[in-house]
């Protein structure tokens, strides 16, 4: 099957410079690669079906295997991306990872000893749940393959350090294969132009502040981190790592990181702090005429509620026909169900599994181990923070050449300023960025399709339209899967070492990947303990393995 490869869709700044008029581009080039790289999506759920999706239609690469432990959504994603109306050949179907990894390492002998063998994938898409993720990477660690973590990386600081031990080459040997994780942010168009602004043309001069805002959405967020799998911390972890890891990244990415062609060291954050809590979605705030009742389909304020699981999900979407996210989450076989049914038994099954509920009877292991998406928002077991705010401050930090002597400009880039962060539930816009940025020479105004640039000296105002690609996170998804096959074709078929790649194509490194997350959980301890925290301190008392961003010798 021929593939479109739409090369500078999501080319990562960094490798950027030479790429013009970005927010113009429509027509892309087909990028050929000799041997295209192989992939095992790891996990067939939304984010799995996400990257299948924008590797197939994106990419040269090829999905050529799936690991999933529950058959029909293995057999979903296999006929729609691998195998089609044929039966899965040897190496394209596993129950899970674990099997896939028997599976490789008996062929791996059998090659050795001269058998003939199917081939084997060059790398791997991780989308299972984000508590499995640390295992998983370790357990594929000795195999050596490209590996694309979706975020977060882990749910403890102590597992992504775990990861990270698990990825280091023997002492003495250079990187062995290529590492991202789903910060999709950074690979979008909008986020492109956005940073080229800032740090190559300098438009509104030195960065003072930043207001960025996730607005998660208000009934997105009862669905994924009141109902969902992502609702309590002690299953999961903090909303501020399961949904707004990539936002710190993406802060980060904008003032730490260096600007295209530049080798300089980051600027890190001096101070972090944090507030937010569970603020709406618990018992006190339920409405009165709702009475004892736990389940919308029983519930008397059912038809006066918002966040009535019958009107999102029925009537929301599948009465109008829609069998995808969310309702395919409910119920993962309800458009087969539909197709094979009607409409009439598919909402008939639906209610159904919105009826499902618990009570004082049910096991707490039995609570917790899945989701209830018609559960009252009020009655549920939830405790994650519904708005929370995160501060991170720098300070004054001059660059220092290796001779000891300061540049023309030492403080460019590297001047104080100040990011805020804010993840809100109660918004109309659902997960569509926006934000401020303040600046010595002007202002920048951003959402997810416009940046607004005002000039102080000039007073004139001008405003960019990037482009608007299909694909998740404005591009984002399709973007990270182009960098990553890129990444992996550059050191398979034009044998570039793999830390010329990594910076080149992924345009991050793992010590980069650690270290936004390490700035969550900072975050969440500020919070938590009502503290600010200072940044050099905490990373030298809890990230054991690094100091100040490098390997420690």
């Amino acid at each position: 099957m021929a593939r479109t490869c739409l090369q500078k869709q999501g080319l990562p700044l960094s490798y950027g410079k030479n790429l013009e008029n970005l927010e113009n581009l429509e027509k892309f080039e087909n990028l050929a690669i000799r041997d295209p790289p192989k992939l095992l999506i790891i996990g067939a759920g939304s984010r799995g079906n996400a990257y299948a999706r924008a590797v197939s239609e994106s990419t040269s690469g090829s999905i050529h295997a799936v690991a999933e432990p529950i058959r029909h959504k293995r057999e979903a994603l296999g006929q729609k991306y691998i195998w089609g109306l044929d039966k899965p050949s040897e190496g394209q179907s596993f129950g899970d990872w674990k099997e896939y990894v028997r599976y490789e390492q008996k062929r791996r002998r059998r090659k050795e000893d001269g058998v003939q063998v199917s081939p084997g994938v060059d790398g791997v898409f991780i989308c299972t749940l984000d508590e499995t993720h640390a295992e998983i990477i370790v357990g594929l660690s000795t195999l050596e393959l490209h590996v694309m973590c979706e975020k977060p990386l882990a749910t403890t600081l102590d597992d992504c350090l775990k990861i990270y031990r698990s990825l280091q080459p023997a002492q003495g040997d250079t990187p062995n294969r290529i590492f991202s994780v789903g910060h999709v942010l950074r690979y979008s168009p909008h986020n492109i132009l956005l940073r080229k602004l800032l740090l190559e043309d300098d438009v509104i001069g030195d960065i003072i502040s930043i207001e960025h805002t996730e607005p998660v959405g208000w009934w997105h967020f009862s669905h994924s981190y009141v109902r969902g799998n992502w609702r309590k911390e002690s299953t999961t972890a903090p909303s501020l790592l399961t949904k707004s890891c990539h936002d710190i990244d993406f802060l980060l990415w904008l003032l730490c990181s260096s600007p295209a062609g530049s080798n300089d060291v980051p600027h890190l954050p001096s101070q972090v702090t944090s507030s937010g809590s569970l603020t709406h979605f618990k018992r006190s705030r339920k409405p009165a005429l709702a009475r004892e009742a736990t389940n919308c389909l029983s519930c008397p304020a059912e038809r006066e509620c918002i966040y009535s699981a019958k009107k999102i999900y029925e009537e929301g979407y599948l009465a109008k026909g829609h069998t995808g996210w969310p309702v395919d989450i409910v119920d993962p076989e309800i458009e087969d169900f539909m197709t094979t049914y009607g409409k009439s038994a598919a909402i008939s099954r639906l209610r159904e599994r919105l009826a499902h509920d618990y009570d004082e009877s049910t096991s707490p292991e039995e609570t917790e181990r899945r989701p209830w998406f018609g559960r009252c928002v009020f009655e549920s077991d939830n405790d994650v923070c519904d708005d929370q705010i995160v501060t991170m401050t720098w300070e004054d930090d001059p660059l220092i050449n290796r001779e000891g002597i300061l540049p023309a400009d030492p403080l460019k880039g590297r001047g104080a300023k100040t990011a805020t962060f804010h993840m809100i539930a109660f918004t109309e816009k659902q997960c569509e960025r926006r934000g401020r940025i303040y600046g010595s020479q002007g202002e920048i105004e951003y959402d997810s399709r416009t940046i607004r640039v005002y000039d102080f000296a000039s007073k004139q105002t001008q405003t960019h339209h990037p482009r608007q690609p299909g694909g998740g996170h404005g591009g984002g998804d399709d973007g990270l899967a182009q960098q990553y096959i890129q990444a992996i074709d550059a050191v398979q078929n034009q044998k570039q070492a793999v830390d010329e790649a990594q910076k080149a194509h992924i345009g991050c490194t793992l010590e980069d990947i650690i270290r936004s997350h390490a700035m969550v959980f900072a975050a969440e301890e500020a919070r938590k303990g009502k503290k600010v925290l200072d940044w050099k301190e905490w990373w030298t008392a809890n990230v054991p393995t690094l100091t100040g961003g490098e390997i420690k010798k």
